[in-house]
């Protein structure tokens, strides 16, 4: 198949294209992302203030906090509630559909952690062949 000029394939790459030619793949990405994982699992617990998110999820820095967090919520999955007092109070919650997601991704998770070993078996089976060629 050629792709024409005209073609949205051949203009020149930009989020907003990648988004309109895909854009389930992009959610799925903010979804599933290291961070976007946690956060939202996190967030399944009930609402959290940004240092309470970033304890919980360990070792992420606060500019991949904000950008995930702003990511999931530009998605939909996450609210952000910034209340006007002094000092500044920021909350973030679930949506109902970031809620619907986090269950989604939880349940992966915790069959992951129910099948580690066997992906250890399997990885050690692997190794093991690789090793013996």
């Amino acid at each position: 198949m050629s792709v024409s000029a005209e073609s949205p394939r051949s203009a020149e790459w930009s989020p907003s294209s990648a988004e309109s030619l895909c854009p389930y793949r992009l959610v799925l990405e903010h979804v599933t992302s290291r961070w976007g994982v946690l956060v939202l699992i996190e967030l399944l617990e009930g609402t959290r203030r940004f240092s309470e998110l970033r304890r919980a999820v360990g070792r992420v820095s606060e500019k991949m906090l904000t950008q995930t967090l702003q990511t999931l919520e530009r998605d939909g999955m996450v609210l952000r509630d910034a209340k006007p007092v002094i000092p500044p109070r920021v909350d973030y919650s679930l949506t109902e559909l970031g809620r619907e997601a986090a269950a989604q991704v939880r349940a992966l998770g915790m069959w992951t952690q129910a099948r580690m070993d066997d992906v250890a078996a399997a990885r050690a089976r692997y190794d093991e062949a690789r090793a013996s060629r």
